[in-house]
């Protein structure tokens, strides 16, 4: 039995996809949903903090938000409770931290994000999770 689930979104196509598995899930289970979007800081931690960066990352943060506020919206219309977090770092030590802070009974995961090169496997941040991870985690394929 699950109580509490965390999906891990980022405007794609297959986290929209399991942002519904998590939904679907919430509703058999009668779960609250918690929604992560993580900005990967690791980018641009090797690179000196300086405006463009400072414009990029609150680029980052602001589409992070909105896509949460999607999120909300799309739970809300099913009648399940989601709560939202905003996290920076490597998403998928976000994603684990989160969900062991939370106390998490399931992970909910597409199969792959934004970037185009983790097509060509099962996406680099779910893997980490999947790998990384004592929580059961299911990965959505698209």
């Amino acid at each position: 039995m699950f109580r509490k689930i965390l999906v891990a979104i980022d405007g794609s196509e297959p986290a929209s996809r399991a942002l519904e598995a998590a939904i679907e899930e919430a509703g058999a289970w009668n779960a609250k949903v918690h929604v992560v979007y993580v900005v990967e800081s690791g980018l641009f931690s090797s690179l000196p903090m300086d405006n463009t960066l400072e414009v990029i990352y609150s680029v980052l943060q602001k589409e992070g938000e909105e896509i949460l506020e999607s999120a909300r919206k799309k739970a809300d219309a099913a009648g399940i409770s989601l709560t939202t977090h905003l996290r920076q770092g490597h998403a998928g030590s976000q994603i684990v931290s989160l969900a062991e802070e939370l106390g998490i009974d399931l992970i909910v995961l597409g199969s792959y994000g934004k970037s185009g090169v983790d097509r060509l496997l099962l996406g680099s941040v779910t893997d980490y999770v999947v790998q990384n991870s004592p929580i059961t985690t299911t990965v959505v394929r698209s």
